[in-house]
């Protein structure tokens, strides 16, 4: 058993290196590369380097994009030269100056479908990494950082903030690409006449303020904006996830108004946003007009005085409007960039934040389980201050099925997420066969030590997939076996569908019995030479209740056993009891020891039966 155990981790941890995402796989073949972890860069120089695992398809974009934009300025030059060629000195034909714009044209649109084809391609790539970045940094945090975390925030930063930083990560190369072709267009102006083409740029110091003064006044809005749009997006996952618990206490209208306060707020945001821009961009936008205007009149002048040619004002012209582009981009550009800028802080929030529970230097793996297990002296502390556990000192046996009893708040469950290390001890240490936990790697200590918690979760898949949600390998027959050994094979062979019936969001088209019988069953399919058993039949008859401790009582022979107990039914399962109170072990004991000795039994054992006689 413990061999089978041991090449199963080793197979698990295999797999999580060539797929550190886990799950089906996909054409997506998964984040090539990481964000920068220096904190000190800036958070675009902090992205790149996804971006760089993306560079033969994002370059070939630039280029072609570039390529595009040349053949596009070649066209007011040929026609400056055709119509001095054709209409002034009849040196060629109309027809062959027509075909030659006509194929530069088509070139210039051919590599410009090209460069947006691979452009979108690399822009939904980098999205899918960034994504995948973030949930596979959710998948390494401790349980602690949920603890203090809304699911709606993480929500909100892995969309619309991937979505902000993404398209700026992006498109902002296209944007200075355009701005190069400005570049190249200029220096055709310079070619035609340099006075006029200084006089053209007389409003770029201008703009170059303007930018600088839109960008300070977009960051605090964009931040703002994402800012509230997580907001909106908790209080949608709060109400979906306890629609029961609303409609139990008839809350709609009051978590209608809840929500609606919440989308004021952002739409405020937006109109702020929307404020900023109504004030900021007509000057990115029009001021190249005034550049335009003078352009005509200085332009006019030195045709009148035969200074330039009408050719070449014309050209002049054309390029000039070619230049008004990048300028109208810009202001896009500075408020893509303030808004991405402010989604990369919220998402290095996450990804800056380092897990709590983590593996030594040199930690090794748990084989060979006995099943000893050793609580020496411990104490522990949740992150808000609570102490919950102070000098735990217990010693079960290997093979051994240990039940604790205590109070509600008592430190029960708290044991149990010591032992898988779902939290680490604030003082002291726990060893199984004598290993400190903390020396051990994680996925060995998870893969013997199984936990069937007092509120379990299902998938929104089949029951025969969350029941070898552990084990996706396993046969149909395992599978049923489990659940027979669970119990649930009654029901669920009773089901439309039997074993592919799908159950819905968390389970919740099963009775609160059903969900935990399944996740008892994915337990034991697992087979761990330690199990425990967070008052895991809480939700269940005690007549069902019976009829699984019966099937149980063969298997746990087999292994260690905690099982965290409230009724009398759980408690017969076990050899020994301990009765904690107040995050110390005050007794120990068999059951009628301590009914005889401990008045705290006796009265927790009474309050637990008028509970369930009520």
């Amino acid at each position: 058993m413990a061999a089978f155990l041991s090449s199963r981790a080793e197979r698990v941890r295999e797999q999580e290196s060539a797929n550190p995402l886990g799950g089906i796989t996909s054409k997506y073949p998964g984040p090539r590369n990481e964000i920068s972890r220096n904190q000190s860069l800036t958070w675009w120089r902090r992205v790149l380097p996804v971006i760089q695992s993306h560079r033969l398809t994002f370059v070939t974009a630039i280029v072609l994009s570039f390529v595009s934009l040349i053949f596009q300025v070649l066209v007011p030059n040929m026609l400056s030269n055709d119509i001095d060629h054709t209409f002034v000195k009849h040196v060629t034909s109309l027809h062959s100056d027509v075909i030659s714009i006509v194929i530069v044209g088509l070139l210039a649109g051919a590599t410009g479908i090209i460069s947006r084809q691979f452009l979108y391609n690399t822009a939904y790539n980098v999205e899918a990494d960034l994504r995948s970045l973030i949930y596979q940094h959710l998948t390494w945090l401790s349980f602690s950082f949920y603890d203090r975390v809304q699911s709606g925030q993480l929500i909100s930063r892995a969309n619309s903030d991937i979505r902000s930083v993404q398209m700026y990560s992006i498109f902002a190369p296209l944007i200075i690409v355009q701005c190069l072709i400005g570049v190249v267009a200029f220096a055709f102006m310079l070619s035609i006449n340099w006075a006029l083409a200084l006089i053209s740029m007389i409003v770029m110091p201008i703009l170059y303020v303007v930018g600088i003064k839109m960008r300070r006044v977009m960051f605090p809005i964009s931040w703002i904006t994402q800012s509230r749009l997580a907001e909106v997006a908790t209080i949608v996952d709060e109400n979906v996830n306890g629609v029961r618990v609303v409609k139990s206490f008839a809350q709609e209208e009051a978590e209608i108004n809840r929500l609606a306060d919440a989308a004021e707020g952002v739409a405020w945001a937006y109109i702020k946003d929307a404020n900023i821009r109504a004030v900021w961009s007509p000057w990115v936008q029009n001021l190249p007009q005034l550049g335009l205007a003078l352009v005509l009149l200085c332009g006019g002048w030195m045709v009148v005085h035969g200074d330039l040619r009408y050719s070449e004002i014309l050209a002049f012209s054309l390029y000039l409007l070619m230049l008004q582009a990048p300028f109208m981009m810009l202001g896009q550009l500075v408020m893509m960039g303030q808004r991405a800028r402010a989604s990369a802080g919220r998402i290095f929030e996450i990804l800056d934040e380092s897990p709590e529970i983590v593996e030594r230097p040199g930690a090794y793996d748990l084989v060979d389980v006995r099943g000893s297990i050793d609580f020496n002296h411990v104490t522990f502390t949740y992150d808000n201050g609570a102490e919950i556990l102070r000098d735990f000192d217990a010693h079960i046996s290997p093979g051994e099925t240990v039940a604790i009893v205590g109070r509600t708040g008592s430190g029960k469950s708290t044991v149990a997420r010591l032992v898988t290390r779902f939290y680490d001890v604030t003082n002291g240490d726990i060893t199984i066969d004598g290993h400190d936990l903390r020396d051990l790697t994680l996925t060995s200590l998870r893969a013997n030590v199984g936990v069937v918690l007092d509120e379990p979760f299902l998938f929104s898949i089949s029951i025969r997939d969350n029941i070898a949600y552990g084990r996706p390998d396993a046969s149909l027959e395992e599978i049923e076996a489990a659940a027979r050994a669970a119990n649930a094979d009654e029901f669920i062979v009773r089901l439309p569908e039997g074993y592919e019936t799908i159950v819905g969001e968390r389970g919740y088209t099963l009775s609160g019995g059903q969900r935990q019988r399944i996740a008892i069953a994915r337990t034991l399919l697992l087979n761990p030479p330690i199990l425990i058993l967070d008052d895991a039949t809480s939700a269940i008859d005690v007549h069902v209740e019976s009829g699984i401790y019966e099937a149980l009582r063969g298997l746990l022979k087999q292994r260690t056993t905690i099982v965290i107990a409230h009724r009398i039914s759980t408690i017969a399962l076990a050899s020994r009891v301990l009765v904690l109170d107040e995050g110390r072990i005050i007794a120990s004991g068999t059951h009628e020891e301590l009914l005889e000795s401990e008045p705290l039994y006796s009265e927790i054992l009474a309050q637990t039966t008028s509970g369930e006689e009520s």
